[in-house]
């Protein structure tokens, strides 16, 4: 693999996460109102998106890749979590998965406001989903990809020497 194979991967990685940033944003015209958990998994996309730009730009640099491999994989790691909330593997955060902390010592006027506070899109539940997985789901399965290509990427020019 040479060093155009590696900038080629992680272009593509890079557009891959845009692509992502681009479902979600037309989901949440459609009228899926993203949970507090969905936008945190965007940004990751974001930084991987920005990286993937800036090796189209500048050419491929192994420390560039490496950053879109981190991006990457935490997306993946964020889609993992959020997809284990909605499948009740585990709790999500207090605020956005129904719970409020304290409940039975809250006077009236403190469960008022925090009711107020919590947001109306709750992380547990399935907005969408396709063939049983829900978004957060495909979220996890393309950042995993897209992650195996940010790997490749930072490993190209290691191959192509002999090094790996």
């Amino acid at each position: 693999m040479n060093g155009y194979s590696s900038k080629r991967i992680a272009v593509t990685a890079g557009a891959g996460s845009a692509a992502l940033l681009i479902a979600a944003l037309t989901f949440q015209t459609l009228g899926y109102a993203p949970c507090e958990l969905c936008i945190l998994q965007r940004w990751p996309h974001l930084v991987a998106a920005i990286i993937g730009a800036l090796v189209w730009w500048f050419g491929w640099k192994r420390w560039l890749a490496a950053l879109g491999l981190i991006a990457a994989l935490c997306a993946t790691g964020l889609a993992i979590y959020h997809a284990g909330v909605e499948l009740k593997l585990w709790l999500g955060p207090q605020h956005c998965s129904g719970g409020i902390a304290g409940l039975a010592s809250m006077s009236t006027q403190d469960l008022m406001a925090a009711l107020e506070q919590a947001p109306v899109v709750r992380c547990d539940e399935v907005a969408w989903s396709l063939f049983g997985i829900s978004m957060a789901g495909w979220n996890a399965i393309c950042s995993a990809a897209l992650s195996a290509m940010w790997l490749a990427s930072v490993r190209g020019r290691n191959r192509e020497k002999g090094l790996a």
